[in-house]
């Protein structure tokens, strides 16, 4: 009998990211020391269908997406403990056990908290944030709200829905100008990899901006715009959760740091790792992002993006992205390898904190007598 890990990983997602999560489950499962895990690579289709490799052989994601597959699900009954293979006409078509689940899933459907509610249901440990954090890491109004309460510094923003958009839009666009003013950035509330995300210089620009947001989500958030380094720092545990040196992003092509510069060009942006900044600065930067992690009730993993005001040196916390990418440029394994833990080591510490928090809810009672 195998001592291996059975661990699998699921990419892909209806996601405004579905291609992101690709590449980082690509570089995932490269990673996963297979002398340590069996890996069972789930894909999830852009129509929301699960499937597997028939023949198990195909451990890449772009293999699986493209061989024969066959559908899988995962059930919300813990006496099922794994995938469900299902035949043509959707029967069980046999179980198979898993040991733990690494939900490489960037945005709606994935980072959201809607796969980890499944698999809490389903009593499968999982890697990364929990349903609450992944949720209020998802939403920016929502992770905003809970920073400011937490007294972590935040720039001004304000927000609104679709449908209050489509009703009125000149007095959403006045309330914009009057509370954050030009320039600003206009997000989708629930989506990250800066998809949807425009800088708006005057009410033309913002006009646009807002309409291309609304493609993505029914709320938009505005921030306001700051002339600023852009820092980024990698965390990692569970309830004593440490943060990693602090790396820049200094764009080269674009205005700011895109999903073109992030995953396609690779001459996008400059990655400094570590940032150029003195040791208090750096220990300042590592306190917020560790109490950046906590006020979302982070677990596992999580990336914690920054502001340094040039003209002030003020620090700003911008955001939280529990699922960061995993791709070969990406900034949550770079700091930690230059921190000094390796790509394959980050993965195996991963899988023992989703293993930790889940031993650890495991202890909470169900009845009540």
């Amino acid at each position: 009998m195998s001592n291996k890990i059975r661990i699998g990983v699921i990419f892909g997602g209806r996601s405004g990211e579905h291609e992101v999560s690709l590449r980082s489950a690509e570089s995932v499962i490269r990673a996963l020391d297979q002398s340590k895990y069996e890996i069972v690579p789930i894909a999830i289709n852009k129509r929301g269908k699960w499937l597997v490799s028939k023949d198990g052989r195909a451990l890449l994601p772009g293999a699986v997406m493209n061989s024969a597959d066959q559908p899988v699900a995962i059930f919300g009954d813990p006496t099922e403990q794994g995938l469900t293979r299902l035949t043509d006409d959707g029967t069980s078509g046999g179980r198979e056990k898993l040991d733990i689940v690494f939900p490489v899933l960037h945005g709606t459907f994935g980072e959201d908290g809607t796969i980890q509610g499944l698999l809490e249901m389903a009593d499968v440990p999982y890697v990364g944030c929990g349903v609450l954090a992944s949720a209020a890491g998802m939403d920016k109004v929502v992770m905003k709200c809970l920073f400011r309460d937490a007294g972590l510094p935040i720039v001004d923003f304000t927000h609104f829905i679709r449908t209050q958009w489509e009703a009125d839009p000149e007095k959403i666009e006045k309330r914009v100008i009057d509370e954050t003013g030009f320039p600003c950035f206009v997000k989708p509330a629930n989506l990250g990899s800066s998809v949807g995300i425009s800088r708006a210089t005057d009410q033309e620009s913002l006009h646009r901006a807002i309409e291309l947001a609304a493609k993505f989500d029914r709320r938009i958030v505005v921030e306001k715009g700051v002339d600023a380094r852009e820092i980024e720092i990698s965390v990692l545990g569970n309830d004593e959760p440490v943060a990693s040196l602090p790396g820049e992003i200094v764009p080269q092509t674009a205005e700011f740091y895109d999903y073109n510069s992030k995953y396609i060009n690779d001459n996008g942006a400059r990655l400094v790792i570590p940032a150029e900044l003195s040791t208090e600065m750096i220990a300042e930067i590592q306190a917020l992002a560790v109490r950046a992690f906590q006020a979302i009730d982070g677990s596992g993993l999580g990336r914690v993006d920054f502001f340094l005001e040039r003209a002030t040196g003020k620090l700003i916390v911008n955001e939280i992205n529990t699922m960061p990418g995993f791709t070969s440029i990406s900034m949550y394994p770079k700091l930690w390898e230059a921190t000094g833990i390796g790509y394959s080591e980050l993965i195996d510490r991963l899988v023992e904190l989703g293993f930790e928090r889940h031993r650890e809810k495991s202890r909470n009672s169900t009845s009540y007598s």
